[in-house]
């Protein structure tokens, strides 16, 4: 479908503080099931749990910092850097540093509850 998208749908968001989640392009705001491209805004203070997601996850920091945990290390991602998820690793989000941090994130195939397996839910 060919067309303009003129505003997101909010989503609800899991973690530790409120964070705004305003998807454009996905299943929900588009009915897009190849990819979702969503902009977050996380507070200082904001985590969520580990996940082991089924899709490939792409990250754009626009404002202030992400933090970034894998099974192979902790990373900070600053504006203008991406952070990569690869489908089936493990990773987790927060944004400890003032100011918390606004990021786009591209999900291929888009992003859905039951394939993001966060831990502690859905028997993982």
């Amino acid at each position: 479908m060919s067309g303009k998208i003129e505003q997101p749908s909010v989503i609800q968001a899991h973690g530790s503080k409120p964070k705004l989640i305003e998807e454009y392009v996905g299943r929900v705001n588009s009915g897009t099931e190849g990819v979702s491209i969503t902009r977050m805004r996380s507070p200082e203070g904001w985590a969520e749990p580990g996940q082991r997601p089924g899709f490939d996850e792409y990250t754009l920091v626009l404002e202030g910092t992400l933090s970034v945990s894998t099974e192979d290390g902790d990373y900070d991602i600053h504006p203008g850097e991406v952070f990569i998820a690869d489908r089936g690793s493990w990773v987790r989000y927060s944004t400890p540093y003032p100011g918390g941090a606004d990021y786009i994130a591209v999900c291929l195939p888009a992003f859905s509850p039951e394939h993001v397996h966060r831990d502690g839910v859905n028997g993982t």
